[in-house]
């Protein structure tokens, strides 16, 4: 029977980019009980470790890096005269904090996240002009985001009830109040630099079109 060894029966690497030579050459290093020869082995270590990423070089702290993935591979065992501080297990193997999943528009998610911030936002501020026309802008790029889901024709009452909910009842407006922008001129595509190329030579041929 051939003495055949698997991959699944080594130990695990901790670095695999550096592959199974440089793991046993550091846990090699590892042994030695000579400080001189240790550090000089180490030293060579980072050497061929350099080498093997060539296109590293560039970056800033090359070095430092290589110095701290030498620790790494060691399982932070190896004791030598680093010129760089070493790198704590604890730090690089802290779990990142907790992020807040993001919130939806309620039900309505058709409007997208913005749209209730600027909302809120629009909840904060005062009475008059200013927030009269932050909330007609809102409104209109609601429409908007509802033509865009629907692909089809929207009341402005429908908006506008929307909106009071997404207000929590703060934002009160009616189509006899206010009247949005036409359908049309909201799903309005913009003309290609090839279209208005087109059209500009057309007209420059065509009198008529100057009228």
């Amino acid at each position: 029977m051939l003495d055949i060894e698997y991959n699944s029966e080594r130990e695990m690497m901790k670095i695999p980019e550096y592959g199974r030579h440089i793991q046993k050459l550091v846990n090699f290093c590892v042994s030695i009980e000579d400080d001189v020869e240790r550090n000089k082995m180490a030293k060579a270590i980072v050497d061929v470790m350099g080498n093997l990423q060539p296109h590293l070089r560039d970056v800033p702290d090359f070095q430092h890096k290589l110095w701290d993935q030498l620790f790494i591979i060691s399982d932070y065992k190896l004791i030598v005269d680093s010129p760089y501080p070493e790198p704590s297990k604890e730090v690089l193997q802290a779990k990142p904090e907790h992020l807040p999943y993001p919130r939806s528009a309620s039900k309505y998610r058709f409007y997208g996240n913005n749209i209730q911030i600027m909302i809120d936002a629009a909840n904060k501020w005062e009475d008059g002009e200013m927030k009269d026309a932050l909330i007609y802008t809102i409104a209109n790029h609601m429409k908007k985001c509802y033509l865009n889901w629907n692909k089809d024709t929207v009341e402005d009452k429908t908006i506008f009830k929307h909106l009071h909910e997404l207000s929590g009842g703060k934002i009160s407006y009616s189509d006899e109040d206010e009247e949005l922008s036409e359908s049309k001129s909201l799903m309005r595509k913009k003309v290609s630099r090839t279209t208005y190329k087109g059209n500009a030579k057309q007209y420059k041929k065509n009198p008529k079109w100057k009228k």
